[in-house]
């Protein structure tokens, strides 16, 4: 079924499909797109004065400069796959059926004909035009586009090869081998978008033997939401950076960035930042033209300070050493931009790494603009203009961000990963497709992450200001708690009583702490700027608590006691109190359930 597609991973996937067509989730009362493109009225302070027709972007593949730009459909998060398969596609459909109800599927939004694609395999790309789908064969009826535009591997590959490949596939090509040329008009954003789901699915959830089994099962549950899950989440790029450690004499050096060097600017250093006063003895300082050569010479304990001007830089500032890195002045003042399609901007892997003063530009991006694998990272009155995905806390990582302003990210403006701490205040973040993704999705042997959200204002962003994304099971529990406790009162099970009425306990101090804490936020600030904070931390208290009663089952069933039961002495709570959320197209929190 999958045969003849391309061997290697295509692009990803775009946001959710436009308005035109009954995509949205039926439950939403807004298209997913409008968030980022608000009316003037509820988005008052909104820099987007010209609203696009699309909320796609296009983009050139490198080193394809002969052909017109394709669609760029790489942000779209795990619980937008998750739907579009489970809601509007596959369903509740047998292995037997997937063709079928995907060709139901493209029928609904794929425009029949009118739109160019790049036919890409292994071997070359060509341009070409299509004419028709055929629906049910999952294919298109394609001409060659004029101008004839062709790349190959092959240097005997000629229009004439082109053309008799054509006629041997009756000019009839598989969808997933077709990527969709750029058109800002709007028509063709949800055929670029399916075709990508198909593409997706062919490639990464389906497999040969899938048919062969057992036909009685839903092929979504058993099948598809597995593999999504392994490709998505599974997922965690880990850096292969090596730190360095101290340098072998021992010596720490700072390392001084400036375009130009004027002996004003070494006056003003030399009292601000390299006198006796401010360091510990003598100093080595080496001089850099750039930011990127700067931070590649670094041992641990060194200190990289970043005079005025604006610097493009075309590689990664890997960063797996505890060192400092800051910005001599104001953050408008010291830019850095990036530039040419790579991967993360900042990839921090160090014990302690602490960056301030800076701001950060990120253009033709395919991944995020700061993440920290490990470790600990600081950033301090920063500014970070983000392409795809804003900043990714993984798990056991550490993240302090303060008196920052994050803006632009197509994807999640803060991705926060189970096991990891965050620690965020006095932010902005805004302008995002999500503000802030918190990411409980594995099971109970790992803590949910540990998150301190104290005065900052999300606002402007597309989808919600705070989205907490968690397996059904817990929302399940929850839902069947009461009912659970009041059925085991009526049978007057005894057998393990002292050990319900431990558990009972600790959920009472839960319930009574989150109410005393929402109580107290409450009284801080009585407007609806703040109401997400109580539905935050009420969230998170829900998800820990039947966290902790799934973990402490698992271990009497194994016969062990926690020498501590108290879940109040875990930390389960952090500080969350005094945030604004203002203008976010879907409002404060959500909670995806997959």
């Amino acid at each position: 079924m999958a045969d003849g597609l391309p061997s290697g991973g295509g692009l990803g996937l775009g946001a959710m499909a436009p308005e035109r067509t009954n995509w949205a989730a039926e439950e939403e009362p807004e298209p997913l797109e409008k968030g980022l493109f608000q009316d003037e009225e509820s988005c008052s302070d909104c820099s987007y004065h010209d609203k696009p027709v699309t909320s796609l972007q296009g983009f050139v593949p490198e080193g394809k400069t002969l052909f017109p730009e394709i669609f760029q459909t790489s942000q779209l998060l795990f619980y937008e796959r998750f739907r579009a398969y489970q809601d509007y596609i596959l369903a509740d459909c047998k292995a037997s059926e997937v063709r079928e109800f995907t060709a139901e599927f493209l029928e609904k939004v794929l425009e029949p004909s009118g739109w160019r694609a790049v036919w890409h395999t292994n071997v070359f790309e060509v341009l070409v035009e299509v004419t028709d789908v055929d629906f049910a064969a999952l294919k298109a009826v394609v001409k060659l586009a004029e101008p004839y535009v062709c790349d190959s591997e092959v240097n005997t590959f000629t229009l004439d090869c082109v053309k008799e490949l054509l006629e041997l596939k009756e000019c009839r090509l598989p969808l997933q081998e077709l990527w969709v040329v750029f058109d800002g008009s709007g028509v063709f954003d949800q055929t670029a978008l399916a075709i990508e789901h198909v593409r997706f699915f062919y490639q990464n959830i389906w497999r040969s033997w899938d048919e062969e089994e057992e036909d009685e099962y839903d092929y979504f549950v058993r099948c598809v939401e597995p593999r999504l899950r392994l490709y998505v989440f599974g997922y965690q790029k880990n850096s292969n950076i090596q730190a360095k450690g101290i340098r072998p004499n021992g010596q720490k050096i700072t390392h001084v960035v400036s375009s130009t060097m004027m002996t004003g600017l070494l006056r003003a250093l030399l009292r601000d930042k390299l006198c006796e006063e401010h360091c510990e003895g003598e100093i080595e300082v080496q001089f850099h033209r750039d930011p990127l050569s700067a931070i590649n010479a670094c041992f641990e304990g060194d200190t990289v300070i970043v005079c005025p001007g604006h610097y493009v830089v075309h590689g990664t500032f890997s960063i797996a050493d505890s060192i400092e890195l800051e910005g001599y002045g104001l953050p408008d003042d010291i830019v850095i931009e990036k530039r040419g399609k790579g991967d993360t901007f900042v990839d921090c892997t160090g014990a302690d790494i602490k960056i301030s003063n800076i701001k950060f530009v990120q253009h033709d991006a395919v991944e995020g603009i700061l993440i920290i694998h490990r470790g600990k990272t600081t950033l301090e009155n920063c500014v970070l203009q983000c392409e795809t995905t804003g900043v990714t806390v993984r798990t056991s990582a550490e993240f302090l961000m303060k008196n920052s302003d994050l803006y632009g990210a197509k994807g999640a403006g803060i991705e926060i990963y189970p096991g990891s701490k965050c620690i965020l205040s006095d932010n902005g973040i805004h302008h995002c497709k999500e503000g802030i993704l918190i990411k409980d999705f594995l099971d109970e042997h790992y803590d949910i992450p540990k998150i301190s959200m104290v005065n900052n204002v999300i606002h402007n962003n597309e989808g919600y200001g705070v989205v907490l994304v968690k397996p059904t099971i817990f929302s399940e529990l929850q839902d069947n708690a009461h009912d659970g406790i009041e059925e085991n009162k009526a049978l007057k099970i005894q057998t393990s009583e002292e050990a319900d009425a431990a558990e009972r306990v600790d959920l009472e101090e839960l319930i009574q702490c989150a109410t005393g804490r929402m109580e107290l936020y409450e009284r801080t600030d009585l407007s609806e700027q703040v109401e997400g904070n109580c539905e935050i931390v009420n969230e998170l208290v829900a998800v820990s608590t039947q966290k902790g009663h799934m973990k402490k089952k698992r271990l009497s069933e194994l016969g062990i006691t926690q020498a501590d039961d108290n879940l109040m002495s875990q930390e389960m709570f952090v500080a969350i109190v005094g945030n604004q959320f203002k203008w976010n197209g879907k409002g404060s929190f959500g909670t995806f359930l997959f």
